[in-house]
């Protein structure tokens, strides 16, 4: 596949995921015939949003979007997967911690806006942070997953796991009992809603003890942002099987909706080298991975979703976010100090 690059500088940070523009107000306001929604990493979400646009004379430029979350802002940070469901735009937080750990509740958060609202000013976004119940649900369904999942090595559950609880109860914070010592560090990289409302939530960790990639299946995100809370429960846990390398540890990057009901995907590695990652040190092969665009479907029954490879992405290791768009295969990576956008 050849790849042409469009480079942009936005918010001085690197891109997270890809989503379709879906508003005709907001492509009108921006003169654009096309464009996508991408979130900047590491800031609070109502500092990372932004815009990729291809204008009508053809151009591409960037807009970091101007935003607020009221009493929420700067309470966030790290999001990571970009979602549509029933008008709106959802925003994962990754729900992990930095690369030594330990884990951070600011990363534990789902937030939402509307995009015709981003044609007409400061865009409203309401965020909630569910202070690890994600983690708990997800937790819970590995537990009773029909797969085993990787236990995490003797470095990652001290450093991110027992180092949470210790810090937590130090702090008297009420969300040490939606810990166990025994659960899993989520890395949530992947966001995608079902037909029928759930949410899928594409795991860069952990993986199955085979390292193939884990997606879980929630209800109730919605909820969430009822005047009374309701918290999300988890439906069904399933493994994508057939496009992990021999030997490799593979995560999810991205995944979005295609149109015959299935779902494309970016896999690749678990975590960046170089930049002394604790996953790496217990878990060295799943760092040189370089990323695969597949496809997927649900199964029916059971819980082994069969991948099929569309590409090998190959040099690239850092492939955060896809859109199949008008025929054409859209990518974006994760780059220091800079948005990359490959068009295929």
């Amino acid at each position: 596949m050849t790849l042409r690059l469009l480079e942009f500088v936005v918010g001085g940070n690197e891109a997270s995921d890809l989503l379709p523009v879906r508003s005709a107000a907001l492509l009108r306001a921006h003169g654009a015939r096309r464009g996508f929604w991408t979130v900047l990493d590491e800031g609070p979400v109502e500092h990372c949003l932004a815009l990729l646009l291809e204008l009508d004379d053809g151009r591409w430029t960037a807009h970091h979007v101007s935003a607020d979350a009221g009493t929420e802002n700067g309470r966030t940070e790290d999001g990571e997967a970009l979602a549509h469901h029933d008008g709106w735009v959802y925003v994962f937080g990754s729900h992990f911690g930095s690369k030594g750990g330990p884990l951070r509740p600011r990363r534990a958060f789902v937030a939402r806006f509307r995009e015709d609202d981003a044609a007409t000013g400061v865009l409203p976004v309401r965020v909630v942070r569910n202070r690890f119940r994600v983690h708990r649900a997800v937790n819970d369904a590995l537990t009773k997953a029909a797969f085993t999942p990787l236990p995490p090595g003797d470095r990652v559950r001290s450093r991110f796991v027992e180092a949470t609880l210790v810090r937590g109860t130090a702090r008297a914070k009420g969300w040490v009992n939606r810990l166990n010592p025994d659960d899993l560090p989520l890395n949530v990289e992947a966001a995608a809603f079902t037909p029928a409302g759930t949410v899928l939530l594409g795991l860069r960790f952990p993986v199955t003890v085979d390292g193939e990639p884990i997606l879980v299946e929630l209800a109730g995100v919605p909820e969430m942002f009822a005047d009374v809370p309701a918290w999300p429960t988890a439906v069904a846990a399933y493994a994508l099987t057939g496009v992990t390398p021999r030997g490799a540890l593979t995560g999810f990057r991205a995944f979005a909706p295609a149109p015959d009901g299935g779902y494309a995907a970016v896999i690749g590695s678990i975590d960046a080298l170089g930049k002394g990652s604790v996953l790496l040190d217990d878990h060295p092969a799943g760092g040189g991975v370089t990323s695969r665009h597949v496809r997927f479907r649900l199964p029916s029954q059971g819980h082994l979703a069969a991948g099929e490879l569309v590409a090998d992405l190959a040099p690239f290791h850092h492939v955060e976010g896809l859109a199949e768009l008008d025929g054409r295969c859209f990518y974006v990576t994760d780059e220091d100090h800079r948005v990359a956008l490959w068009v295929g």
